[in-house]
């Protein structure tokens, strides 16, 4: 069955600051145990923070989270090196049976835990405050526009000073589902111009690769002319520009965590039972919205883990309001209460 959420406040009685509510809520769900996950770099901030409160109040934990890549993460729980993977697409149908066998008398189950807004951020002399279409965009990823006072730029943005200089549109170079995600984005809003679907592996001749989010962050924070697509996160870590983009209510919306939030009120659980894969609106025409989103989902068996009990404690903590809470000044917007909820029940029946 498919399900719309609203945005409701996490915790919003609570008067504690996220890092309190975030040590508290580590404490109550305390679990020994030793834990090797790795995925997404997008959640790579998060966790070093649920990680750091969580080890903390919990002496028996250790954990260890490397940030690889959404692909070799969910390849990595399939090949059962990884207790759970980070990703920032849902698994695959062709993916499903091989993680599922890794899940004896349950299944693997998607479990969004991080919403990750992605920035478009670019690094142009004395241009601020630039914004983009969606079809704009799609035409300087796949290379059709390739000087920065292209008539479609200027167009967008009255009164900016635009050089005549190339512009350097700069990818992730490793499998990611923040490829997947922005990909995604515009194969939905930009058919037209962008004809290469989506994947986590990068698909349209020309620009520049990059390795994971930090290093996409480190490249164009370093280079002149480059434009690129990185969650929020990494963006505001290196103090990079972030464009507005256009949303599906013709406005050119600013990203915050509030905007970004406004989008995910209008997903859908695509999922069934414990499993919560979302579907997104990349096209939402909700006033003020952010429309380029991402979930990060925890690749996690519902049932046959021999790690169970060490996962669901420590993921008990990350899907608490208070573990949602500790996210609020990293650059990430925290789960709707109604999806929150959700992950928390999923959680509470890992067994």
């Amino acid at each position: 069955m498919t399900a719309v959420f609203a945005l409701g406040a996490c915790g919003s009685d609570n008067t504690d600051s996220p890092s309190a509510a975030g040590g508290s809520a580590a404490a109550e769900n305390c679990a020994a145990g030793q834990l090797t996950a790795q995925g997404s770099s997008a959640q790579k901030n998060a966790m070093d923070e649920w990680i750091k409160t969580y080890q903390g109040q919990c002496s028996g934990a250790q954990i260890g989270y490397e940030s690889t890549g959404s692909g070799a993460g969910i390849q990595a729980f399939i090949a059962g090196t990884a207790d759970f993977a980070g990703s920032d697409s849902a698994l695959k149908e062709d993916e499903q049976p091989q993680a599922d066998a890794k899940c004896p008398g349950g299944q693997a189950l998607n479990l969004p835990m991080v919403v990750g807004p992605i920035a478009v951020v670019y690094n142009v002399d004395g241009a601020d405050n630039l914004q983009f279409s969606a079809s704009t965009l799609a035409k300087i990823f796949s290379g059709k526009i390739t000087k920065w006072d292209d008539a479609a730029i200027k167009a967008e943005n009255s009164g900016a000073t635009l050089p005549s200089t190339a512009i350097q549109a700069v990818h992730r170079s490793d499998e990611s589902g923040t490829t997947d995600n922005f990909t995604k984005y515009l194969s939905k809003t930009a058919e037209a111009d962008w004809t290469f679907g989506n994947a986590k592996a990068w698909k349209a001749p020309g620009g520049t690769g990059a390795n994971k989010s930090d290093g996409v962050a480190s490249l164009v924070k370093s280079t002149k002319g480059t434009i690129s697509y990185v969650e929020l996160s990494f963006a505001e870590n290196s103090d990079l520009q972030k464009a507005k983009i256009k949303n599906g209510a013709g406005e050119f919306a600013e990203l915050t965590g509030e905007s970004a939030g406004k989008t995910i009120e209008g997903a859908k659980v695509a999922g069934t039972g414990s499993d919560l894969k979302l579907d997104i609106d990349y096209n939402t025409t909700t006033a003020g919205a952010y429309p380029i989103v991402l979930a990060t989902y925890e690749i996690v068996c519902s049932k046959g883990s021999a790690k169970a009990a060490a996962i669901k404690g420590f993921l008990n903590y990350t899907s608490s309001t208070g573990g949602q809470q500790a996210l609020s000044e990293l650059g990430y917007a925290p789960l709707p209460e109604a999806v929150r909820s959700k992950v928390a029940t999923s959680v509470a029946a890992i067994s």
